[in-house]
């Protein structure tokens, strides 16, 4: 059995919001302790008291969040500033919280460290994670969960937000707040199921063409010539606009994904938000605002059709911040079409990211990506 419980409030004042959780929570889980939890909450609450209140009504949870731009849950459905609580019950599967801090100065290390603090004398079998979304290249915080874990080792989560402040975002571990650190969840036991979709909504409409000089979140060029111009070519001259990002595709993949390109590139350089390794096929994508809720339902599909069981429990939803931007006055439809195409029986929550992390298909790599949602269905 692996089952969750959400609590979900958009009380402004965080004493009252975090009660209501917690009672939300006690009054589903009648009696049951949970094993684990993922807090999400919105960047302007008291976090630390809310993970007192927390460890106070459920002592020695293995606890891991962040904080989010809008929160998704059964319970009060899309909200932007609420707090959504899930917490996860388990007589079979064995789930353990892990943190790595300094991102900055060591990525490797701290992943490292994230995941020692999380392991068991076992294989684990699943991965989440919800790293500070600003402090490193995401990319880079996945490459280090890879060499930590192995390079097929299924992780999913996304980056924490701040809502487009850009300063700060702020992760949970237990009774911590920190920023610049990758909280982990790690879940054990050969009962555990799982599956999930991916899916965006933009199609490529460019001519391909190959990074050959990248660094960091920097794209130098792409044919051997600046990767700047490449953009603007297909698009009229115009600079990178959030709408229209790059479809990037590696050797070992046999699907794109999505890498968001920055308005403030320059000198020919295309500034990315996360990296784009040399060697990748890229094109100019676009999509219109029916194709990103049309891809939320195919995320959806696909998570359940790929399930290995019958019994789904728990869906996990994580969607990209730039979706919500787009997507405007018309982002409550995103959670509406997830949630009618799920069971009655599949409970549902989530949040809005800096950058979704999946892997691209059923058995591929695991890679940070943008104008994403990511649907992981868990069960046993």
């Amino acid at each position: 059995m692996l089952e969750a419980v959400f609590g979900h409030s958009d009380d402004p004042d965080s004493q009252s919001a975090i009660a209501e959780v917690i009672t939300q929570c006690k009054t589903a889980l009648d009696g049951f302790m949970p094993q684990a939890g993922l807090l999400f909450a919105a960047i302007d609450f008291d976090h630390a008291l809310m993970l007192q209140a927390i460890n106070q009504a459920f002592p020695n949870l293995e606890l891991i969040g962040c904080t989010s731009d809008a929160e998704m849950s059964d319970e009060l459905r899309f909200q932007q500033d609420s707090v959504v609580l899930t917490l996860f019950c388990s007589d079979e599967i064995e789930i353990r919280a892990g943190v790595g801090r300094n991102m900055s100065e060591d990525a490797i290390a701290a992943a490292q460290s994230a995941i020692e603090h999380a392991k068991r004398d076992r294989p684990a079998r699943l991965c989440i994670t919800v790293p500070d979304g600003l402090s490193v290249n995401g990319s880079v915080i996945l490459n280090a969960l890879h060499t930590a874990l192995g390079k097929h080792f299924p992780i999913f989560g996304g980056m924490a937000t701040d809502d487009y402040r850009f300063q700060a975002t702020y992760q949970f571990y237990k009774t911590e707040v920190l920023t610049d650190a990758v909280p982990v969840l790690l879940f054990y036991g050969e009962a555990l199921k799982f599956s999930h979709g991916i899916s965006s909504g933009w199609q490529p409409i460019s001519t391909p063409g190959q990074v050959t000089k990248s660094a960091g979140s920097e794209i130098y060029t792409i044919d051997d010539q600046p990767a700047l111009p490449f953009y603007q070519k297909h698009l009229g001259g115009l600079n990178p606009v959030p709408e229209h990002p790059l479809a990037v595709l590696e050797p070992e993949d046999s699907s794109f994904y999505l890498r968001g390109c920055l308005p403030n590139s320059s000198e020919g350089v295309l500034q990315c938000l996360a990296g784009v390794p040399e060697g990748a096929i890229v094109q100019v994508s676009t999509a219109s605002r029916d194709d990103i809720l049309t891809a939320s339902k195919t995320a959806i599909f696909q998570a359940v059709q790929s399930y290995p069981g019958s019994n789904p429990h728990i869906a996990l939803v994580f969607s990209c911040d730039c979706r919500f931007k787009i997507l405007g006055s018309r982002v409550r439809e995103e959670y509406e079409l997830m949630r009618s195409c799920l069971p009655d029986t599949i409970s549902c929550s989530g949040f809005y990211t800096y950058g979704e992390l999946s892997p691209s298909s059923e058995f591929g790599i695991s890679r940070l990506h943008n104008h994403t949602l990511v649907t992981l269905l868990l069960g046993t």
